[in-house]
């Protein structure tokens, strides 16, 4: 049995503030001060974990949130911007009709311009972009089951056969890695822990000690460095 994606953790300064604005951003609840539950097909929760390293570097991932019309990703905008994000400048063209923002901890995301074929069938969130290899985007297919829905010039993608935004990974060039990355994986393990390691071992993951969490989880880290975390569920 493969594992399944039960959440995206970020690293946070503040994460009850954090879990605030992420959850009225996106309309979700909240089922504690710092876990929100999709209010829709995303299939995984927001977790919201304590951190005191300040960030420094663009993160790995961010999400791409959808628009249905030029009025739509204007107010998309301006909400996220009432509720505390900011825009910055990752080197993104005038001509690219995508808004780039920050959320209050520097968190970089995008809202994408209406009209973008490639998440046209996927929801608010559109897609979780991701700076990674094509072995990255392989291992993660395996790792989670889910089929790959775009795989050319080294980018691929994938997502759940239930829906919900698409995972991405640019391919080449890559950014270098700096520390602990502030977004992990975490992943559910409904059967024998131990195996589900060597499994996902077998498929190119490695273990690392550079995400601290209870005894009870395993972390790892995917052909690209990047860690995410086990849990035994059930």
């Amino acid at each position: 049995m493969t594992a399944d994606l039960v959440a995206l953790c970020f690293d946070a300064q503040d994460p009850v503030r954090l879990a605030r604005f992420w959850a009225d951003f996106l309309g979700w609840e909240s089922a504690d001060d710092t876990t929100l539950v999709p209010a829709d097909d995303t299939g995984f929760r927001l977790r919201f974990l304590p951190s005191d390293v300040p960030k420094t570097v663009a993160n790995h991932l961010h999400f791409d949130m959808t628009s249905t019309s030029l009025e739509d990703q204007q107010r998309t905008v301006e909400r996220a911007l009432e509720l505390g994000a900011r825009h910055i400048d990752v080197g993104q063209r005038p001509e690219e009709g995508h808004v780039v923002l920050a959320d209050p901890e520097g968190n970089e995301f995008c809202v994408i311009e209406p009209g973008n074929k490639f998440l046209a069938e996927c929801g608010f969130i559109g897609a979780l972009a991701g700076d990674g290899s094509q072995a990255c985007g392989y291992f993660w297919s395996a790792a989670l089951g889910w089929p790959l829905v775009w795989d050319q010039d080294e980018e691929t993608a994938i997502r759940s056969p239930l829906g919900g935004p698409k995972v991405t990974w640019g391919g080449p060039p890559l950014e270098p890695k700096t520390g602990k990355h502030r977004l992990h994986f975490d992943l559910g393990v409904a059967g024998e822990l131990n195996a589900e390691v060597e499994r996902l071992v077998a498929l190119g993951a490695t273990r690392t000690d550079v995400v601290q969490h209870p005894a009870a989880h395993v972390a790892l880290a995917d052909p690209d460095g990047h860690e995410f975390c086990l849990t035994p569920i059930g």
